[in-house]
């Protein structure tokens, strides 16, 4: 099983086969993003989630999808699923979490782990939790600021 330190540094898994690696019409892999936050009750936040998943898209030009750990569809293996049945080669793992935790160092990983057992010719990248970016104190900063 696959660890994340509580430092947030990420992990890379590549395909069983590399050669096997499906390319878009220009040579590179198909890259989809799945954000992952924790789900709530709140349905709110859950929608909360899905828009920010949605603007990341629109700003960055790439396929970014949210993905929930609990009490929130779609799960993490559904996104998954549906990413590479949607012809994603390559999937990056963005934990929306400020800090480390049980969810960032073992849950995430060991869906991840479970992930490429399902689908071992895509390559899997997950990122550091998002608060362990140094960006974040700018944004604390300027959410403080008079």
């Amino acid at each position: 099983m696959s660890t994340v330190g509580a430092s947030g540094s990420g992990i890379h898994i590549e395909p069983n086969d590399a050669e096997s690696v499906s390319v878009a019409s220009n040579g590179e892999p198909v890259t989809v993003v799945i954000l992952i936050a924790h789900g709530s009750r709140a349905s709110a936040s859950n929608d909360n989630h899905r828009d920010l998943a949605m603007a990341l898209a629109e700003r960055s030009g790439l396929d970014v999808r949210p993905a929930f750990l609990e009490l929130a569809e779609p799960s993490i293996p559904a996104a998954i699923d549906e990413a590479v049945a949607d012809g994603a080669t390559s999937l990056r793992v963005v934990p929306h979490f400020l800090g480390p935790g049980r969810h960032t160092t073992t849950d995430i990983p060991a869906a991840i782990d479970e992930a490429t057992l399902r689908h071992p010719d895509v390559a899997f990248t997950v990122t550091a939790h998002l608060g362990s970016h140094p960006a974040i104190i700018d944004v604390v900063l300027d959410l403080i600021a008079p």
